[in-house]
């Protein structure tokens, strides 16, 4: 290398120098004056908000999200179909429950009906006293309780749905349009609603004065009492205690 040459690669060598950068990183992890942790480098601050999400070009994203829609009402429907067909089943079963529990107890009192015209027929001939008559007592009231009424009396209107009469007597003391009972000779029983036996009873009718406003014959009333009791027999009351 030659003298000359020296002086000037040194100067190259120190311009060189005088054009580099020093740069200083400040990687410590909480500013000296705030106080605050600072964000490691390369990491977005807390709270800072991201980069705005890349819209979605789906173009069958609106179509399936109708579709899923329509399936979930349709599933929404089914079931409310089906709820509804186990409400209607459940209120059947136990209607048909309640039905044949009633049907059940309604056989057994009228089975203990001849029981109890053996009570009537014993206290009409003073047999009903002392230690029988208090069971004959306890027996009525538990009968009561589970829904057994007596009914037929004398003096009541006759109601031949209610009524069997089996003798008839005339009499011109009544109103032209009233048949009323003048004895009964066996009391009728019903559960609730239900007529378990009628009563038999002996009728008076309204004497016939000619003018044709009196009650009809005794003739007559036998046959509407005949006919009350077949459409009665025929609708089941009476006839069967398990129907209703």
């Amino acid at each position: 290398m030659s003298t000359h040459d020296g002086p000037r690669a040194n100067a190259d060598r120190d311009g060189e120098h005088e054009g580099e950068r020093v740069v200083v990183r400040d990687r410590r992890r909480v500013d000296p004056v705030t106080g605050e942790v600072r964000a490691p480098v390369g990491e977005q601050p807390a709270g800072a908000p991201g980069p705005a999400p890349e819209p979605v070009a789906d173009a069958g994203a609106d179509s399936r999200l109708a579709e899923l829609e329509s399936q979930v009402a349709e599933r929404t429907a089914d079931l409310q179909r089906v709820t509804a067909e186990y409400a209607n089943y459940r209120r059947r079963v136990d209607r048909d429950r309640e039905g044949v529990f009633a049907g059940a107890k309604a056989q057994v009192l009228f089975e203990l009906l001849s029981v109890l015209d053996d009570l009537d027929r014993a206290e009409q001939h003073g047999d009903l006293n002392g230690a029988f008559k208090a069971v004959a007592d306890k027996l009525t009231d538990i009968l009561t309780k589970q829904g057994l009424e007596p009914f037929g009396a004398e003096g009541e209107v006759f109601d031949p749905t209610q009524h069997e009469a089996v003798q008839h007597e005339a009499t011109d003391a009544l109103a032209p349009t009233i048949t009323v009972i003048s004895a009964v000779l066996r009391r009728g029983y019903r559960m609730g609603d239900r007529l378990l036996r009628p009563a038999m009873v002996i009728v008076v009718d309204k004497i016939d004065d000619g003018s044709g406003a009196g009650a009809e014959s005794p003739a007559d009333a036998a046959s509407d009492t005949r006919d009350a009791r077949d459409t009665r027999d025929a609708a089941g009351g009476g006839a069967d205690p398990t129907s209703h």
